[in-house]
C-alpha cells in the first residue's frame, strides 16, 4: 500500500550572538528576509508534493487511500451474535407486498440479492421488524448484471472456476471502484441495511490479475466506507485471510463451508469481537438430510470446532428457497420461478 510522504519541520535551533545597538535593525530586517525565503521554499514544496501524489493517482493505482474505519452511529443497523437468517440469491422473492406476514421463516435478517428484489419486497420485509443484507458480487463481473457493459476489458481477469461466464475483477481498478460505489449508493435507495459483497477474495484464487491479500484488504475497506456514508454496515464473504486486517471495518461475516472444511475456528474471531458469523452449509444429500448429517454440520467440535455461536443454515449450493436449522425444522421460502438471469 503506498503512503503519502509528510514533510514534519524540526523545532527551530536558535543561535545566540551578542549584537551591537546599531545592528540590531539590520540583523531583524535580514531574519525577516530569510523567514520569507524559506516560507515561499518550504510552501513551493509542499505543494509539489501535493502534485507527486495527484500524478500518482489515476487508472489502476486506487489502492492505500483508504480512511480509517467509519465511526459506529445510531443509524446504521449493527446484526448480533446468533441472528437468524435466510439467505436466497437464485430467484427474487415471491412476496405480496400487501400480506407480507405470509413470509416464511420467521427470521431476524434476509440475505437477498439486491439486483432482483424490488424496494417494494424489502420494505415489505421491514414492515415485519426484520432487516435486509443486500447481495452483489463486488469481485467479479457477470454479464447479466444491469451496469455490466461500464466495465473495461482490462478490468477482468481470469474466468472464476466454476462459473463460466465470470470473471475476477482488478480491485485495484478506479473503474471498477467506481462500479461498486454505485452499486452501493443503489443498495441504499432500495432501502438495504447492510450489503454483502461477494468474491472480494480473489488473491486466495487464480485470478490472472496478480491481486494480492493487500488488494483486498484495501478493496474490503474502500467498501465499508461507501456503504458507511448511507449508513449501512458491511460483511466480509469469506476471505478468512485477512479477517485481523480487516476486523475493525466490517460488521459481520458470511461465511461458506467452513464446517465442510474444518476452519471455524478462523471465523469466531468475529464471534470474539461480538459480531455475528451467518455460515452456509452445503451438504451433497440437501434438501434431504439425516440426523446424522444435520448434526455433523451443527456440531460445536470435530470439524465444527470454534463454531459456537454462529448462525448455521443448510442450503442447497444454489441457494433457492430450502433451507434447514440447527435445531431440525425445514422451510421453502416460496420464490419467483419465472425469474430467470438470460432473460
Amino acid at each position: 500500500m503506498s503512503e503519502s510522504g509528510e514533510v514534519k519541520l524540526a523545532p527551530s535551533q536558535g543561535r545566540r550572538g551578542l549584537f551591537c545597538k546599531r545592528n540590531l535593525i539590520i540583523a531583524g530586517a535580514a531574519i525577516f528576509v530569510i523567514a520569507l525565503a524559506l516560507g515561499l521554499g518550504l510552501g513551493l514544496g509542499l505543494r509539489d508534493h501535493g502534485d507527486d501524489d495527484n500524478d500518482n493517482d489515476g487508472g489502476n493505482d486506487s489502492g492505500g487511500n483508504e480512511g480509517p474505519a467509519p465511526v459506529p452511529n445510531n443509524n446504521t443497523w449493527y446484526p448480533e451474535v446468533a441472528a437468524s437468517w435466510q439467505i436466497i440469491l437464485s430467484n427474487p422473492l415471491e412476496l405480496d407486498t400487501s400480506n407480507p406476514e405470509s413470509l416464511t421463516p420467521d427470521v431476524d435478517v434476509w440475505d437477498i440479492d439486491m439486483y432482483t428484489n424490488s424496494a417494494e419486497i424489502i420494505a415489505a420485509i421491514h414492515s415485519l421488524g426484520k432487516k435486509v443484507i443486500c447481495y452483489f458480487s463486488a469481485g467479479s463481473y457477470e454479464d447479466y448484471r444491469p451496469d455490466s457493459n461500464q466495465f473495461k476489458s482490462e478490468d477482468k481477469g481470469s474466468e472464476l472456476d466454476g462459473w463460466p461466464g465470470e470473471y475476477w475483477l482488478n480491485l485495484r481498478s478506479s473503474n471498477v471502484r467506481s462500479i461498486m460505489a454505485a452499486r452501493i449508493k443503489h443498495a441504499s435507495e432500495k432501502g438495504c441495511d447492510a450489503v454483502d459483497p461477494d468474491n472480494v477474495d480473489g488473491f486466495q484464487n487464480n485470478n490472472g490479475l496478480d491481486l494480492t491479500a493487500q488488494d483486498s484488504v484495501d478493496f474490503v475497506k474502500f467498501l465499508s466506507i461507501e456503504a458507511a456514508k448511507y449508513n449501512m454496515s458491511t460483511g466480509l464473504k469469506n476471505a478468512g485471510d485477512i479477517i485481523g486486517d480487516v476486523l475493525d471495518y466490517v460488521h459481520f461475516s458470511v461465511n461458506e463451508q467452513c464446517v465442510q472444511y474444518s476452519e471455524c475456528d478462523t471465523f469466531a474471531a468475529f464471534i470474539n469481537d461480538s459480531k455475528p458469523v451467518f455460515n452456509i452449509e452445503y451438504p451433497d444429500s440437501a434438501p434431504s438430510l439425516t440426523a446424522n448429517v444435520v448434526n455433523h454440520y451443527c456440531s460445536k467440535s470435530g470439524d465444527g470446532e470454534g463454531s459456537d455461536s454462529f448462525s448455521q443454515v443448510l442450503k442447497n449450493m444454489n441457494l433457492d428457497g430450502w433451507v434447514e436449522f440447527c435445531n431440525g425444522t425445514t422451510a421453502n421460502t416460496t420464490i419467483d420461478s419465472t425469474y430467470s438471469k438470460d432473460s
